[in-house]
């Protein structure tokens, strides 16, 4: 790691040549991080599920970089379906993927099903990003010094494993925080995991893990209508950082040339809730490596999708 003191993205280096995928690139820390890449040059491709709020963003980006090379393609997360078509309309177009962002994600909604099945939360934030990973893997392996960063959360350390219940089937046993905190753990343990296989399979991709702190974006829509939120807002605004600053742990795992395989990137403000982005530890949960190979394991046969 580099000893950059304040990390932000004046230090980005030059991503001309580089093609970037972007989950959820089209609002908050996602389109942060689409502006600042694309700005540095690289081709980046905003991947949601709406094309014309894919659209919006990308007329958003070309007003600050005119020149800039921005792509929307459809991706829905919630539906494994969306997931393989994205995958392979990717595949027929380019040859080579610098950085997959896997950065969209939901947060505590009412208990909902995906497309196939899954808790929402899980299936978007975890069983939808391994997926798309996976299917991905082929043009990651043919682009020297590829990354995957993955975007968790200080939430993982309210999420606990649970192997017979793992998507509160029918609702049971589910509360919108506590499957939030689940998907969060889940990030980090496939993050880590994805390592230990690129390091087995001696692959030349690393795969990094980031998180924003406490940053003021979108994500918050689900409390937002709540009477403590609104009652709370104020002093929450105390310890909360613009979706700018939220969104540089996750471009500095993307960019920096000193970054490893492995690490984790978050604020290094008190309690990890604001400032400039530095390595950070997660907890002991996320380092179970019974359960990050459970997960693995579980993760293939929900999504079908096995990584060879």
């Amino acid at each position: 790691m580099s000893n950059i003191k304040n990390w932000n993205t004046a230090n980005i280096p030059d991503l001309n040549g580089k093609i970037v995928i972007i989950t959820g690139g089209n609002s908050g820390l996602g389109l942060d991080s689409a502006k600042a890449m694309t700005a540095a040059g690289a081709k980046v491709i905003i991947a949601c599920r709406s094309a014309a709020k894919g659209l919006e963003a990308k007329n958003e980006i070309k007003k600050l970089t005119p020149n800039g090379l921005v792509e929307v393609m459809e991706l829905d997360l919630m539906n494994l379906a969306s997931v393989r078509k994205f995958a392979n309309e990717f595949k027929a177009k380019y040859q080579q993927l610098n950085v997959l962002l896997n950065n969209a994600g939901i947060m505590i909604p009412p208990y909902q099903l995906t497309a196939d099945g899954f808790e929402s939360q899980i299936g978007t934030n975890h069983l939808g990003h391994f997926a798309l990973t996976g299917l991905l893997l082929d043009v990651l392996q043919k682009t020297p010094k590829a990354r995957v960063v993955t975007v968790s959360s200080m939430a993982h350390k309210q999420g606990v494993m649970n192997f017979d219940n793992f998507l509160y089937e029918g609702g049971n046993g589910y509360t919108p925080i506590a499957a939030y905190g689940r998907s969060k753990l889940c990030n980090l343990l496939f993050s880590y995991e994805l390592q230990r296989y690129f390091d087995a399979k001696k692959l030349d991709i690393i795969a990094i893990s980031a998180h924003p702190g406490v940053s003021n974006t979108n994500l918050f829509r689900f409390v937002d209508g709540k009477w403590w939120a609104k009652a709370l807002r104020p002093l929450m605004m105390l310890f909360v950082q613009s979706s700018e600053m939220g969104a540089l742990p996750q471009l500095r795992a993307s960019t920096s040339p000193g970054v490893l395989g492995g690490e984790y990137y978050g604020p290094k403000g008190f309690a990890e809730m604001t400032g400039y982005p530095v390595v950070v530890k997660s907890n002991a949960a996320s380092h179970n490596l019974e359960h990050a190979k459970k997960l693995w394991e579980v993760s293939e046969k929900l999504t079908g999708v096995k990584f060879s």
